[in-house]
């Protein structure tokens, strides 16, 4: 029952979607924001739900140590925890961590070749099979169409839901398709887009691509307190 409330507060579903509609087996999804504006909290909600529906989530980290990871997940679990008054969060943490593996890279050192590489040892070893994959921290610009192509060929294989964190910096102007220049020249890969917007001491989420026709219904806002999503 307690992870049923859990999954009927996913931010995706408040937003008019489930996990898997907004981005299909071998689609992308993307969560963009300025630096420190919550990417990582937002992204770090959509895996819980996913893991709460015991299926796995693959994060790679290209920014943060395996250790700063976890903790982003225990603040946020500890945050849904607090807001809907659950107790007995630490059994179901438990229930559910098996759910995630965390990889890390550096910058530099990340390539589809090794992710693949990697992948397929935890697979072939029976270790970790995921379901999604959260690549969190990849820098995008104008040299990621061939990578994002290969990441493309790799979802589709392995039949994954892929999710990217991706920087916008501020007073950039949209490309033509009125998408972040960080996206726009890769925009046709993705189903899937989102964008926290800060606006005085409110964050709003807002669908660029992929969300409901029904614009209010894409238009929620994030606790910056809390950084999770406030239901209407």
């Amino acid at each position: 029952m307690l992870k049923n409330d859990l999954i009927l507060r996913n931010p995706l579903r408040l937003m008019g979607h489930e996990n898997e509609a907004i981005v299909p087996q071998g689609g992308f999804g993307a969560v963009l924001a300025r630096a420190g504006v919550g990417k990582t909290a937002l992204i770090v909600q959509v895996a819980l739900n996913t893991m709460l529906q015991q299926k796995n989530v693959l994060h790679v980290s290209l920014d943060d140590p395996v250790d700063k990871v976890n903790l982003w997940y225990q603040e946020v679990l500890n945050s849904l925890a607090s807001q809907y008054h659950v107790r007995q969060i630490k059994e179901l943490w438990e229930s559910i961590q098996m759910h995630r593996f965390i990889m890390t890279f550096k910058v530099e050192g990340f390539s589809v070749p090794k992710l693949e590489e990697r992948v397929k040892d935890l697979t072939e070893q029976q270790i970790f099979n995921p379901h999604m994959v959260i690549i969190d921290g990849l820098p995008f610009d104008e040299s990621l169409r061939s990578p994002l192509e290969g990441l493309k060929t790799f979802s589709v294989n392995h039949r994954l839901h892929l999710w990217f964190t991706v920087t916008t910096h501020r007073h950039q102007t949209p490309g033509a398709d009125g998408l972040p220049v960080q996206l726009s020249a890769v925009g046709d890969l993705f189903d899937a887009a989102i964008e926290l917007q800060p606006e005085g001491k409110k964050i709003h989420i807002r669908c660029l691509k992929g969300g409901p026709e029904d614009s209010e219904a894409c238009d929620q806002l994030l606790d910056p307190s809390t950084m999770l999503v406030q239901e209407p």
